[in-house]
């Protein structure tokens, strides 16, 4: 029989307290995926938690059954957590990388970060336009040695993670680097082809950004700071991304691992 598009919005919790276009592309990838729309639902509501560092979020209120088991793809821990017993509680497809796996005692072997398919719902020719993007996390946006950085050359350009996710993910796409300690500024620079560094994230934690790295199999050591910006040696704008196949393998398992149940095709 012919199968049934099921059209009603799937409810997906993502952090909107900030505008973040990390956190913007959370419904933009879902529904992509899905192939239905997607709402914003409160946290005990959510079918579905994908984008974000957010499992904290999801132990605080699934740490007891609840009356559904929302499904986690592809989201991460931001710091370890004391108590695994919710993931009982939830189904789980993905998580964003092996570290926040091993922190919950999960034996997976595939991970991935849904911003990583940013680049199959908005397409990017890779054009270089000979801009160096330099994406803070939200909240080191106004950094006075960031502002003067800035103003110091032409070439560089200030990413405002706050913007609209598609205008900041068109920007990122255009450049030649992109230094970003926007942990999404990273990934949909490597959805993109785009070469980028690893800017310091002050005050953040740095788990989310070692779990994503390691889910792509990405050297990722230390971050530089925004005064040795100037300095840094970068590569070809065009050259490839050394670890693609890791990107590769990510979005493989994004997809193949997505619950079939919540795609719009349903058998009739």
């Amino acid at each position: 029989m012919q199968a049934s598009a099921d059209t009603t919005p799937l409810r997906l919790h993502w952090w909107k307290a900030v505008p973040n276009f990390g956190d913007a592309l959370s419904p933009v990838v879902l529904a992509h995926v899905a192939g239905r729309p997607v709402e914003h639902a409160g946290v005990r509501k959510a079918e579905v938690w994908a984008i974000g560092s957010l499992l904290q979020v999801v132990k605080r209120n699934f740490s007891e059954p609840q009356d559904h088991r929302p499904v986690i793809w592809g989201a991460g821990l931001l710091h370890p957590v004391q108590g695994t017993g919710f993931v009982d509680h939830v189904d789980i497809a993905l998580v964003r990388g092996p570290i926040t796996a091993a922190l919950l005692g999960l034996e997976l072997s595939e991970f991935g970060d849904p911003g990583l398919l940013i680049n199959a719902v908005w397409p990017q020719d890779r054009a270089p336009n000979g801009k160096i993007g330099i994406v803070p996390h939200h909240s080191l946006v106004d950094d006075p040695v960031l502002q003067a950085l800035i103003a110091s050359d032409a070439r560089y350009q200030l990413i405002d993670p706050r913007g609209q996710a598609q205008d900041v993910c068109a920007a990122i796409a255009a450049c030649d680097h992109v230094f970003a300690s926007s942990l999404h500024g990273l990934i949909v620079a490597d959805a993109y082809g785009v070469p980028n560094s690893w800017l310091a994230p002050i005050g953040q934690s740095r788990l989310k950004y070692l779990d994503y790295a390691a889910s792509v199999g990405r050297p990722l050591r230390a971050p530089i700071n925004v005064e040795d910006i100037p300095t840094a040696v970068l590569p070809d704008p065009l050259s490839p991304l050394s670890y693609q196949a890791g990107i590769d393998a990510c979005r493989t398992a994004l997809y193949d691992r997505f619950p079939k149940a919540l795609q719009a095709g349903r058998a009739a």
